[in-house]
Order: structure tokens, then sequence, then C-alpha cells
């Protein structure tokens, strides 16, 4: 297994694992996967990763700004998604730590995330990576006509202060 970075021919696999989160109905509000163009714009050109093995791409990782303002530069949100088939073998928490380093690198000093409640395992894996949940953001979204809560997670970088 090796990590590398996330390429344009990489997108067929990276969003059937966006679908496949989709369809849980706890991975994301988002109902349909973007085309590669929309992702692609919406993310950061830095700190966006897989996990392959064997040309398979098992997981994926990325960064989104939080804002188009300057002094929100050094603060972006964090994608994690895992090919279900894959999941319980430690690829998530790699990635988020492979992604955590990336980001200090680049200069971004701040992480967070928006979680689901129900999606524990993604709020576990956060948690072990030094986020702490800063609180739940009741009825922020609406999901299939239902009012959704997200935990609001994140982390501070100490290499950049």
């Amino acid at each position: 297994m090796e990590i590398r970075k996330l390429s344009a021919e990489d997108w067929p696999q990276v969003k059937s694992i966006y679908e496949k989160g989709i369809e849980t109905g706890n991975a994301t509000f988002q109902t349909s996967a973007p085309s590669w163009t929309d992702w692609d714009n919406s993310h950061l050109q830095s700190c966006r990763i897989v996990m392959e093995n064997d040309g398979s791409v098992m997981g994926w990782a990325a960064l989104t700004p939080v804002s188009s303002r300057c002094v929100y530069a050094g603060v972006a949100e964090v994608s994690v998604y895992v090919d279900p088939e894959q999941s319980g073998k430690g690829i998530g928490l790699t990635l988020l730590n492979e992604l955590i380093n990336q980001s200090e690198t680049e200069g971004i000093w701040t992480l967070q995330a928006g979680i689901f409640p129900e999606n524990k395992a993604s709020i576990r894996i956060h948690e072990k990576a030094g986020f702490r949940i800063l609180g739940i953001r009741e009825k922020i979204g609406k999901q299939n006509g239902i009012w959704r809560d997200t935990a609001l997670l994140e982390r501070r970088s100490t290499r950049i202060l």
C-alpha cells in the first residue's frame, strides 16, 4: 500500500468511493458526486491524496478552503473517504494523519470537519488524529427533506503558531 497525490486519472475510483459514502446517508449532505472539473475546482490543489494497493484506490482525502477571504487562508475543511470494502484496516486514520502532515507543510493552521453524529467511526478517527468536538450544529442542513445535525470538529496545528 502506498499514499500518493490524487490525480485526474484517479477520479473514476475516487468518485466511486465518494458515491458509496453518499449511499450510506451518513457521510455527506451531497446526493450525487460532482464532475471531476467541479471537484477539482472546489478543493485545494495541494493536500489531496489516495491510498492505493496494486493500482486500486482504497481511500482518499482532500481539503477544501473554508473561505475565499485571505484571513482564512490557513483554515481548511477535511474530507476522508474509505471504500467500505476496506473499512476497519486503519486506512482512514492513516490518510488523515498524512493529510494533517501535508497541510502543516502548506501552512494550514486549522483543520475542521463537519461529521454527522451517527458516523461514530469518522468521529473516532478524527479524535485519534487530534481533532476535538467543538459542538453540535443543530439542523444545519436538510438531507432528503430531513433536518440533520453535524458535529463540528477542529484541529489546531501545534507546528504553526
